[in-house]
């Protein structure tokens, strides 16, 4: 239970310190974010020296890279289903790829996390603090 409290309220903490300076106001910040969080299973994967399992954790990293610019480039909610979707990765991670280097509570933290960012997120667009689309602030491709 505990990984879950703990990843929720540094998840509510983060954003709420990246709204207090200013980070969050910048496209760029969710989609980081949603990319650090993919990389780590590759840090555990590259932690035990394993090649084939850094290879898979890369390919499911790879998914949400793509969906961190698709969502940089276009809608800002393809960022939050994404970190949705990378909480639903966390909590089934263990029947995709067997990876000996996870700690045996990052996942339900990953997963508290992951949900919490993704609420953060969509708050800030429901609340129009951060434009929804790439066009509104002139990123192009």
């Amino acid at each position: 239970m505990l990984p879950y409290v703990v990843g929720i309220v540094l998840s509510i903490g983060v954003a709420l310190f990246a709204r207090w300076v200013g980070f969050d106001r910048d496209r760029a910040f969710y989609p980081t974010v949603l990319i650090v969080i993919a990389s780590y299973y590759v840090l555990f994967a590259a932690m035990i020296g394993s090649m084939q399992t850094v290879v898979l954790e890369s390919a499911l990293m790879t998914l949400f890279v793509i969906a961190a610019v698709a969502g940089f480039k276009g809608s800002a909610w393809i960022v939050v289903a994404a970190l949705a979707g990378h909480g639903i990765q966390d909590a089934i991670h263990g029947h995709i790829v067997a990876n000996a280097g996870v700690p045996a509570w990052w996942p339900a933290w990953c997963l508290a996390y992951d949900v919490g960012a993704a609420g953060a997120l969509a708050w800030i667009l429901i609340r129009a603090d951060v434009p929804s689309t790439a066009e509104s602030v002139g990123v192009t491709e």
